[in-house]
C-alpha cells in the first residue's frame, strides 16, 4: 500500500484513533476499505478464489423483553467483494447491538446482512452461531506443520528469493502449515499473529525453503486480507502449482479472528477454531 494510500486509510477510519464506546445500535460506525488499495498490480493481475471468515465472540443484543442475548457471530465475505470493513469499526458496530431490542434473532440477521452488504459491497454469509457450538469445531489442521525444522533465518520482509522447487519432475499432492507466522497492521504497528496453512499440488517446493518464506513476512506492514492474498500470488508465480489454497488463521483482537482463504479453485475455507484462537 502507498503512503498516499495509507493515510487515507488512517484518516478516514478508528484504527489507531481512541474513540468512545457505543452501545445502541449505530450502522455508521462502519468503516469500508477498497480491496484495490491494499493490493499489489501482482495480485490484481492474478486470477484467484475464495473468502474471508470472520468469527465474533463477544456479540451480544436484547430482546423484546429486555433479556439479553448472546451468540458467536460468523461472516463470510467473498474476496472479490469491492471492500472489506476495517476491523476496529466492526468491532464498534457489533458492541452497539448491546444495550438494543430486536424482535429475535431474526431481525438481528435481517440487520446485519442488510449493513454489512453496504459496507462490503457485495452479498455475503451472515450467521449466528450458539455457544455451545463454538467448541464443536475442529481444533487441529490436517497437514505437516513445519515448525521443527532446523534453519538459518535473517530475512524478515518478504522475500520469494528464498523459495526453491526441490526433486525430480513429480507431481505430489502436499499440505503444510505454520505457527510461526507474524506479520504487522499497517495502521498500528502491531503484530497480527497467525498460523498459516497451504496445499498445494505441483512440482515439490522444499519446506525449509517455505518455512523461511513465511517467517520473512514478520515485519511486513499489511492488512489480514492482504497479506495471505500475497502469500497465494507469490507462490503461484514462483512455483507454478497446478492447484493452490492458502488459509491464515490470525489470533483473535477485540473478539474478532480473521481467516483468509484464496485459492485457485472454488473450495472453501475451513472452518477450524485453532488453540490460539
Amino acid at each position: 500500500m502507498s503512503a498516499g494510500k495509507l493515510s487515507e486509510v488512517l484518516e478516514a477510519g478508528v484504527l489507531g484513533k481512541s474513540v468512545s464506546t457505543v452501545d445502541t445500535y449505530t450502522p455508521s460506525l462502519l468503516h469500508s476499505i477498497t480491496r484495490e488499495t491494499t493490493r499489489s498490480e501482482a495480485q490484481k493481475d492474478t486470477v484467484f478464489h475464495g473468502e474471508d471468515v470472520w468469527n465474533g465472540y463477544e456479540f451480544t443484543w436484547l430482546e423484546r423483553s429486555g433479556k439479553p442475548v448472546v451468540a458467536g457471530l460468523r461472516l463470510r465475505i467473498p474476496c472479490h467483494s469491492p471492500c472489506f470493513v476495517e476491523s476496529k469499526s466492526l468491532k464498534l458496530y457489533l458492541g452497539s447491538f448491546a444495550q438494543t431490542r430486536f424482535n429475535g434473532q431474526a431481525d438481528v440477521l435481517k440487520t446485519l446482512d442488510s449493513d454489512l452488504r453496504i459496507a462490503v459491497r457485495s452479498p455475503l454469509t451472515v450467521e449466528l452461531v450458539p455457544l455451545r457450538q463454538l467448541d464443536q469445531l475442529p481444533g487441529t489442521l490436517p497437514g505437516v506443520c513445519l515448525d521443527d525444522i532446523e534453519c538459518e533465518i535473517s530475512e524478515y520482509e518478504p522475500d520469494a528469493g528464498l523459495l526453491r522447487m526441490e526433486g525430480d519432475h513429480t507431481v505430489v499432492h502436499e499440505t503444510v502449515f505454520s505457527h510461526l507466522f507474524r506479520s504487522v497492521c499497517p495502521v498500528t504497528g502491531q503484530p497480527d499473529y497467525a498460523t498459516v496453512w497451504i496445499s498445494y499440488r505441483g512440482y515439490p517446493i522444499a519446506r525449509r525453503s517455505l518455512l523461511q518464506y513465511l517467517v520473512s513476512f514478520r515485519q511486513r506492514s499489511g492488512f489480514h486480507e492482504a497479506v495471505i492474498e500475497e502469500i497465494w500470488a507469490t507462490l503461484n508465480h514462483r512455483c507454478e502449482p497446478l492447484s493452490l489454497s492458502v488459509q491464515g488463521f490470525f489470533q483473535r483482537r477485540g473478539g474478532l479472528d480473521i481467516n483468509p482463504f484464496r485459492a485457485s479453485n472454488n473450495d472453501q475455507a475451513m472452518l477450524i477454531r485453532l488453540p490460539r484462537q
